[in-house]
């Protein structure tokens, strides 16, 4: 999906909100009659009724008739193939979108039409709302739909929907292991420590004391929503540093390495919260909160589902068991190998090594252990990782 940023006029940004707003509540309608069903009730409502329904409030209720017809049905159809997606079993079921959380909605058919006005930037027609410009930072892709969306930080996006070039390896065969961490965010068998770029010290700072400010401010305030805001635009701006890190290292990744090993790991799982509940409590909860929130800050599964889309067939996941204890010379695992975060020394072979670098090696390789100091598996691959690359960007 490219995505490009909007540049609406003062008069067209409440047009675009009444839209964002109409959407939400033909969808948020959808999920409430989606949990009416029981076996005693019956089904729910299918697409064809709700569209019915939807041409039933619109001649009722004037500010509803005000919006665009084709938002509204696009928001049913989208619910609609989101719940197909959810027996499916490829995603989860539709919840309730939020104001100022989920502000979004689809313009298709012939409504979907863009026009260059010069070299950075072309313009995107919005039913009801007329011509808005945005930037073109790359070339449009072909298109039959697109989203405009609206962050949390108060930008407006249009992101065009498409599924990327799959780029070809360079032919020679080689293998890389990424190993990913919190401290290093992708440790490559080359020897290359990569980290993802995040908030400046005077940001972070800037962001605690906001924060902080936040936490005392009234609800349904002003100054509570002001302060949302300057918090969104700061955490929007380390969200957007990690997709640029991710998009390019991602690319420079497909395009050097033929085949391209990372750990498999459950993010979601990895990432729950360590809370509990009021019988049973959780245990280190503040230190719990604080990996997660460094995990999700590295940007493990993105990296991961970005070199997917770029080289697939070319990505392959490992066991992660006991990678980190097992020394990627001798084949030796033991928890003694780890000596620290950092430092990796084989207590058979003395091998040593940085041991994030030693774990990219075994994942390289596509070994994976069993149990601890059990036989090591090797995935066939074409060739030896190879210890000599061209740099890669972020290292």
């Amino acid at each position: 999906m490219s995505r490009y940023r909007l540049d609406p006029a003062p008069g067209q940004v409440a047009g675009l909100a009444e839209h964002c707003g109409h959407a939400r509540f033909v969808w948020n309608l959808a999920v409430e009659q989606q949990s009416w069903w029981t076996p005693y009730r019956g089904k729910a409502p299918n697409h064809l009724k709700r569209c019915r329904q939807l041409t039933v409030a619109r001649a009722e209720f004037d500010w509803l008739r005000a919006g665009s017809q084709m938002v509204q049905q696009q928001a049913l159809r989208d619910f609609d193939q989101t719940m197909r997606n959810f027996f499916r079993g490829s995603h989860r079921r539709p919840v309730y979108r939020k104001r100022g959380q989920s502000e979004g909605f689809q313009v298709v058919g012939r409504h979907a039409r863009v026009e260059k006005l010069n070299r950075k930037w072309s313009r995107c027609w919005v039913p009801k709302v007329g011509w808005v410009k945005f930037r073109v930072s790359r070339t449009v892709p072909g298109f039959r739909s697109y989203r405009i969306a609206r962050d949390r930080a108060g930008r407006w996006h249009v992101a065009f929907a498409g599924a990327p070039a799959p780029g070809d390896g360079p032919g020679t065969g080689e293998v890389v292991g990424v190993d990913r961490g919190v401290k290093v965010s992708a440790a490559l068998s080359t020897g290359q420590l990569l980290r993802c770029p995040g908030l400046r010290p005077k940001e972070t700072e800037r962001l605690r004391r906001l924060a902080r400010r936040l936490s005392r401010a009234s609800r349904g305030s002003t100054r509570r929503a002001r302060l949302r805001g300057q918090v969104a635009r700061v955490k929007a701006r380390q969200a957007d540093r990690r997709k640029d890190w991710v998009e390019k290292t991602s690319t420079d990744l497909a395009r050097q390495f033929d085949l391209i090993r990372a750990e498999d790991l459950n993010i979601l799982g990895m990432t729950r919260s360590a809370r509990g509940t009021v019988a049973e409590p959780g245990r280190n909860v503040a230190q719990k909160a604080g990996l997660n929130r460094s995990i999700l800050a590295a940007g493990w599964g993105l990296l991961v589902q970005r070199l997917e889309h770029k080289a697939p067939g070319r990505v392959e996941k490992v066991p992660a068991a006991y990678t980190s204890q097992r020394c990627s010379v001798c084949g030796h695992t033991a928890s003694g190998n780890r000596e620290s975060q950092a430092v990796f020394r084989c207590v058979a072979c003395g091998h040593t090594a940085n041991a994030d670098i030693n774990a990219a090696c075994d994942i390289a390789a596509g070994r994976a252990v069993n149990a601890r100091g059990g036989t090591a598996l090797a995935l066939p691959v074409n060739r030896e990782p190879q210890h000599h690359a061209p740099p890669l960007v972020g290292a």
